[in-house]
């Protein structure tokens, strides 16, 4: 009580008189007048942000998992979204350590070989070896070991979920003949490819989620990264895989995502959207008509050429290349004379006999729907970016479409309704919880 007394005095006192005051209070340590740091505070420092269930969580580990998220998005982000991304990236790591918690008491483990593997597959999907993608980790403000453990808290509650709701969890033959007997009456209706980002609320957050949302939503429309954006900040179990739901019908979403994503184009993301239990963000990745053949499945074999300028080239000086790539393509008769091409242009070939028109960009795709085999695009591209062409060197064409298997609808199925009680199963974690922020 007396030492609040003597702040709430200090504080009523002149400038100066605050100033002698403080220099009172200091002179027993004898300190300098001017003081000189001799190295500059250090970041890696690690300082409590949060204490779960006695497990410490540092300002490095929010630091370290935010520059993973910033690393993913092209984009300049201002000091206030990022203040925002925190506070989220917080919370997301509280869930995290909760749900390696209860693996642990579940004596669920997950060997460190298991996380090795998958950091070797995130590395490759980088394009780079486990070594090079540690050190990218590390140029990017982040560490190894901060994915790794990401990667460990999301095995670890796949495997929670396996034992202890999954087995709980029942699809009646019945039910998956019914759907299986309505995706055949819905013929040619439409199917989507949806990703969704979930933010769970309670009455008392619901005005902050939204927020939150909304704030991903805007970075998602500058070009940030979906699948990054799932896994730092989704809280549904399809986290794990970027938020992607795969092929659905309309009818295997709950109604207020249905409605969204049949008025969405492909391609866009829809505003925050309020479902039971918080807000979701949904991606249309594209769609189809169900049980109809689509000529976009057709897979193609491409071979590319690429020319590549000198940083610093303008437009104006890469156009007679340009020019003699775009006269060449035209009389290039065929895959065969690809490689003799390419090198009168300084051009580079890439082969890939597995690519279907759909999984190209939506400009490419209407291109090419109605080329031969053989027949090569105009160039695309630009002086920064490089020119290039794609020739087509085989083409199959899609076969009638077929119902699911029972098997892959009663799979989808399940999936959907462990989706929802493991929902249930962190929130109850959260509500259990003991957790002390600093």
């Amino acid at each position: 009580m007396r030492a609040a007394l003597a702040s709430v005095a200090l504080l009523a006192l002149p400038a100066g008189a605050q100033d002698a005051a403080v220099g009172e209070s200091a002179q027993a340590l004898d300190l300098p007048a001017d003081v000189k740091l001799l190295a500059p505070r250090d970041p890696s420092v690690r300082k409590a942000t949060a204490i779960i269930n006695g497990y410490i969580l540092t300002d490095t580990d929010v630091d370290q998992r935010l520059n993973l998220v910033l690393a993913a998005n092209p984009g300049a982000i201002s000091d206030e979204e990022k203040s925002r991304l925190r506070a989220q990236i917080l919370a997301n790591l509280i869930d995290e350590t909760l749900e390696i918690q209860e693996a642990a008491a579940n004596k669920v483990t997950i060997e460190p070989k298991e996380i090795d593997s998958a950091f070797n597959r995130v590395a490759t999907q980088f394009k780079r070896t486990p070594a090079q993608f540690a050190a990218y980790v590390r140029e990017k403000g982040s560490s190894a070991a901060s994915l790794r453990r990401q990667i460990e808290g999301e095995l670890a509650w796949r495997r929670v979920l396996a034992r202890q709701v999954e087995p709980f969890v029942n699809v009646s033959d019945d039910e998956v003949n019914q759907v299986i007997e309505r995706m055949k009456s819905s013929k040619g209706a439409s199917e989507y490819h949806v990703g969704e980002i979930f933010l769970p609320s309670t009455t008392a957050t619901q005005e902050q989620t939204e927020a939150n949302a909304t704030r991903i939503v805007d970075q998602l429309r500058k070009g940030a990264s979906f699948l990054a954006y799932a896994r730092q900040y989704s809280q549904s179990s399809s986290a794990a895989v970027g938020g992607d739901l795969g092929w659905v019908r309309a009818e295997q979403l709950p109604p207020e995502l249905a409605r969204t994503v049949a008025e969405m184009p492909p391609g866009s993301v829809s505003n925050p959207i309020p479902v039971g239990g918080g807000y979701s963000v949904v991606a249309l990745i594209d769609k189809r008509q169900v049980l109809t053949t689509d000529p976009r499945d057709a897979v193609l074999a491409l071979k590319q050429i690429a020319i590549a300028f000198k940083p610093g080239t303008s437009a104006a000086d890469a156009q007679p290349l340009v020019n003699r790539f775009t006269e060449g393509l035209k009389t290039l008769g065929g895959c065969g004379k690809v490689a003799e091409f390419a090198k009168t242009v300084d051009g580079q070939v890439v082969d890939n006999d597995q690519v279907k028109i759909r999984d190209l960009p939506p400009a490419l795709q209407q291109l090419m729907l109605p080329m031969r085999v053989g027949e090569a695009t105009p160039p695309f591209g630009s002086s920064e970016e490089g020119v290039r062409s794609l020739v087509i060197c085989g083409r199959d064409d899609p076969t009638d479409a077929v119902v699911p298997s029972f098997d892959e609808v009663q799979s989808q199925m399940t999936d959907e309704r462990v989706n929802l009680r493991a929902r249930r199963y962190l929130r109850d974690l959260r509500r259990d919880a003991v957790i002390d922020y600093r």
